[in-house]
């Protein structure tokens, strides 16, 4: 019985003692509380720690309730919109650029066709215009030649030199051709007939004194004359004939004294005009 009462009354102590103490330390907590929240009032609160899975729905108290606020579409529109209409613009300029680079690279490729087009027709040209020089200065040549040609040939109209001469012989009194007059004026007149530029000259010549030797040397001449004309067909514009009777003829040192009635026929070609005929 004794020993009941002095373990109920060693509880009873041991619990006031557990209480006091507890007041106490609750008292002495309060006030270090106190004094370290007026220590720490200048000091910035503490954050709160983010869960990193926060947005990620991997949140074990959410699952998989909370979206990311990027993964919304308007949004996402709204952000890539500008990005896209900026690309295409970029799209449409570097289009428009390749189709002007290809624009004149056409034009430059045809204003280089027709640079070469004009370029072969100057060529060309060149090319007539010296053919038709060289064609001019070729017939400049010509023309000086023959121009020259023609001077000397002008200037040798008159330049006539005797081919060949034949006597005729009359009896005195007489102006009738013999038969061998004729051949010997047949002679003459064969060699003739290839000739174009050619000159006859008939002189007669008569012995005796005055008019009457002039008279019978003219007959002597027109007989000559006329059977050139009538036989053989010499125009008579070819022919010159003069009668001179007794007379000499100046400058002529081949005339010999005259003794009996005689006609002297004499040809004379020009080379010059016979060459270029």
């Amino acid at each position: 019985m004794k020993k009941s009462i002095g373990l109920s009354f060693l509880i009873t102590a041991a619990l006031i003692a557990t209480t006091v103490a507890q007041q106490n330390g609750t008292n002495s907590n309060a006030a270090s509380g106190q004094g370290s929240a007026a220590s720490q009032s200048d000091r910035e609160p503490l954050q709160a720690d983010k869960n990193t899975n926060f947005w990620d729905g991997d949140d074990p108290n959410f699952g998989n309730l909370i979206t990311h606020p990027f993964a919304n579409k308007k949004y996402v529109e709204r952000q890539v919109g500008p990005i896209r209409d900026r690309l295409n613009e970029l799209d449409q300029l570097t289009s428009e650029n390749a189709h002007n680079i290809k624009d004149v690279d056409s034009r430059a490729q045809q204003g280089l066709q027709m640079a070469s087009e004009k370029t072969s027709m100057a060529d060309q040209h060149s090319a007539d215009a010296a053919n038709k020089a060289q064609l001019a200065q070729t017939a400049a040549n010509d023309a000086t030649t023959r121009v020259s040609s023609a001077e000397q040939m002008v200037g040798n109209l008159d330049q006539y030199k005797g081919t060949a001469q034949t006597e005729i012989r009359f009896r005195p009194g007489q102006s009738v051709l013999s038969k061998n007059a004729k051949d010997a004026l047949d002679q003459m007149a064969e060699g003739l007939k290839t000739q174009r530029s050619y000159i006859i000259e008939v002189h007669g010549f008569s012995p005796g004194h005055g008019q009457a030797a002039i008279a019978n040397s003219q007959k002597m001449a027109d007989s000559v004359v006329r059977y050139l004309v009538l036989t053989h067909g010499i125009p008579v514009y070819r022919i010159y004939a003069m009668s001179v009777g007794s007379a000499t003829i100046a400058g002529d040192q081949t005339q010999k004294h005259v003794t009996s009635g005689r006609v002297e026929v004499s040809v004379l070609t020009n080379d010059v005009t016979t060459a270029h005929r």
